[in-house]
């Protein structure tokens, strides 16, 4: 597979790599993006790349807390400016109170809302305003008590980034809404190692087999150097065992514990994750509108 320059320049962008080592990755892995990052991951060239960092669409995250529910909706637009209108950001909050009602995306886009669905208000909304949008995906956790973030706020309830954290007990303390800002922060991949993505697992632990493979030693060394670099990736990635951003002596299940509850789910909603814009040039954005 030819190996161009636009693909050096995404991996580089996606690793922090060198020009000459993003491109040396790429030929040995066939053009094989992904499989390229590991391979530099594996050199000890590039840090493991987070589709979260590649964020390019705009619009909004509406939370709200009812009861033991908590729900957290992504309604994307085409610019930050439809974001900041209100006209805009009435339609997400509007749309965010039918989502406690449903269970998924699906169900929320086919719900009421004053007599059309929302997928039918959003539609309608597109024509008024000028610019595409959606509704993009929602997320939904339950518990005795549901404690809600939003960071970058654009309104109340509305923001670029929305956190809801589920506790079971008297959270007296409001442990759930400090414990919601660390997820803003430390974005964890899983609650705890028993419910992470296997696909995850099984990747982390094949670059960190191929690092210690590196190092020429004895297998049995190499088994116990992966044990323990897992065990660490685990306590780095997992909510319940990562370090308290506000206590860093202690982990955020005993936070949770020494506050008198558990933590039983959590959601990180961020716009725009995962979605990569295409980008283009004034001159050529210009030469567009012009049809030329």
């Amino acid at each position: 597979m030819a190996i161009t320059a636009k693909m050096v320049k995404e991996l580089r962008d996606a690793t922090a790599a060198g020009m000459m080592d993003a491109k040396k990755a790429l030929i040995e892995t066939n053009g094989d993006m992904e499989a390229a990052v590991d391979w530099l991951r594996t050199k000890g060239l590039a840090k493991a790349a987070k589709k979260s960092d590649r964020t390019a669409a705009e619009g909004l995250v509406g939370v709200t807390v009812e009861g033991g529910v908590g729900v957290a909706v992504e309604v994307n637009s085409e610019t930050d400016f439809v974001a900041k209108n209100a006209e805009f950001q009435g339609m997400v909050a509007d749309i965010t109170k039918v989502a406690l009602g449903v269970s998924d995306v699906e169900a929320l886009n086919a719900a009421d809302m004053g007599g059309k669905s929302v997928a039918d208000v959003v539609i309608a909304k597109v024509g008024t305003i000028g610019e595409n949008m959606s509704v993009r995906r929602m997320a939904r956790v339950e518990g005795d008590s549901v404690a809600a973030y939003v960071h970058n706020a654009a309104a109340d309830g509305l923001g670029l980034i929305g956190v809801l954290v589920a506790v079971k007990g008297n959270d007296e303390s409001d442990i759930a809404k400090q414990i919601a800002m660390h997820v803003a922060a430390t974005n964890p991949a899983s609650l705890s190692e028993s419910d992470m993505d296997a696909d995850i697992v099984a990747r982390e632990e094949k670059v960190l087999t191929e690092q210690a493979k590196e190092s020429g030693k004895p297998d049995n060394i190499i088994r116990g150097m992966i044990k323990g670099r897992m065990k660490k990736f685990f306590q780095e990635v997992t909510l319940l065992n990562q370090k308290f951003v506000i206590n860093p002596d202690i982990t955020v299940a005993q936070a949770a514990k020494d506050a008198g509850v558990e933590v039983v789910a959590f959601a990180r909603v961020q716009v725009g994750e995962g979605i990569e814009k295409v980008e283009e040039d004034f001159a050529a954005e210009v030469a567009k509108t012009m049809g030329g």
